[in-house]
């Protein structure tokens, strides 16, 4: 069954349907596929990236323990850091459109990046990349540095002021940042990477499923970091890892008191799985029913249905070329005419949980976001809807606040759900 997985795996189009599975490929499984997927991304991608963000050469520079975020999506699965100084180089040819891929380095950077420092005829590692630079004859280089994206901002003090020293002084006038370039390899999905995401978000919706179930809780005796340390163990026992610790929380009735879940109780949870260097984001909601209870409360699935409208309205204004701060506006606007309370701080993700590329919205920031925010929407994307609405609940006497978070890819046309969204919640009995 795993290697009939792996095989469709390796040849499906974007959102086929993949055999069901109840856990993680194996390790070595992973590493091949994560190595495929990066030459993959290194033929089929960078060439076009480069060329549409105007660089010519782009170097990335990091040392052991201390990678770049975008060097680290680069290194071949087995590496689990840099190696001493690990130097990258990807040089576009004009002519042919083709990317050179080299390594200064002591060794090959995996199958797909080739080692090129000639150590005894350039001792230095500097020299080597020097060299290189001025056989290629580069316009423009391109260095990952930015104030807007962390991700984009690997290249440390250090290793910057040994580079700059390194190259050709007719060279250091044409160093510019890859900002761009490196927003556009980190939030650009392939077909690929795309056909995997369904199952990776259909298995963090089951982990949700089986937590907030009678399986896991007992009212009046579970706690909600019971829960938590069980998706934990959960995600674990799957051969997935986390990106961040799982939050359980409590909206009740009354005053809100103690983390022992009670009957009458609406439970929220915030959770991501990582897998062959994707990640996932997610929240959902459940209801602990009360003794004689058969079904979520009314006012509980009025105000869902304003979350999941909040929903639509956010992906209704997805248009290639918005930004994430038109988007959220419109959003907002649109929303508040319908008389919803909305709160809306969606972002990409992909090969982190973060992902760089258009922010929209922050929690805290329901204006517009400076700098991320006015980042463009490019197809082949993936989001996180997340949002939240803010409803009364007249049988609670006091507002109740559904916060939603569903995975989703963009086409450059519409968003599509990889694996659908809650439409009310999960219904806790005995």
């Amino acid at each position: 069954m795993k290697k009939l997985l792996l095989a469709a795996l390796l040849c499906a189009s974007p959102l086929a349907a993949l055999p069901a599975r109840a856990d993680a490929l194996p390790l070595r499984e992973q590493a091949r596929l994560v190595d495929q997927l990066t030459a993959e991304r290194l033929n089929t991608l960078l060439p076009g990236l480069m060329q549409r963000s105007c660089i010519d050469m782009w170097i990335l520079v990091s040392r052991e323990y201390n990678e770049d975020p975008v060097l680290r999506t680069l290194l071949p699965a087995e590496w689990l850091s840099a190696r001493r100084r690990t130097i990258l180089v990807f040089t576009r040819d004009p002519a042919s459109g083709q990317v050179e891929k080299l390594a200064i380095a002591r060794y090959n950077v995996g199958s797909a990046i080739k080692a090129a420092w000639d150590m005894q005829r350039f001792p230095k590692q500097w020299d080597a990349l020097a060299e290189l630079v001025r056989s290629r004859k580069p316009g423009r280089i391109g260095i990952n540095t930015s104030a807007t994206f962390g991700h984009a901002d690997g290249l440390d003090h250090t290793d910057y002021k040994e580079l700059m020293a390194a190259l050709p002084a007719a060279y250091r006038g044409k160093v510019v940042s890859a900002e761009a370039l490196a927003v556009g390899w980190l939030e650009t999905r392939t077909p690929r990477e795309l056909a995997l995401y369904p199952q990776l978000v259909a298995d963090t919706h089951k982990i949700i499923e089986q937590g907030f179930s009678a399986q896991v809780i007992t009212p009046g005796a579970t706690t909600t970091e019971d829960v938590v340390w069980w998706f934990r163990e959960k995600i674990r026992a799957m051969g997935y890892e986390t990106w961040f610790h799982p939050t359980v929380t409590i909206q009740r009735a009354g005053a809100a008191s103690g983390n022992v879940i009670q009957p009458g109780d609406l439970l929220h949870v915030d959770i991501g799985i990582s897998t062959l260097r994707l990640h996932t984001d997610v929240q959902q909601h459940a209801y602990v029913a009360r003794p004689g209870e058969t079904a979520v409360p009314a006012g509980i699935l009025a105000a869902f249905s304003q979350a999941n409208r909040l929903q639509d309205i956010v992906l209704a204004q997805f248009q290639e070329g918005r930004s994430g701060n038109q988007v959220l506006a419109a959003a907002l606007a649109q929303a508040k005419a319908e008389g919803i309370k909305p709160t809306i701080y969606s972002h990409p993700i992909g090969y982190h949980g973060h992902g760089a590329g258009p922010a929209i919205g922050m929690w805290d920031m329901q204006g517009g976001v400076p700098g991320s925010g006015d980042a463009r929407l490019r197809p082949s994307t993936a989001y996180s809807i997340e949002l939240n609405i803010e409803a009364e609940l007249p049988e609670w006497q006091k507002p109740v606040r559904i916060m939603l978070e569903e995975d989703a890819w963009f086409d450059g046309k519409a968003v599509q759900y990889f694996d659908g969204r809650q439409r009310q919640p999960f219904l806790i009995s005995k």
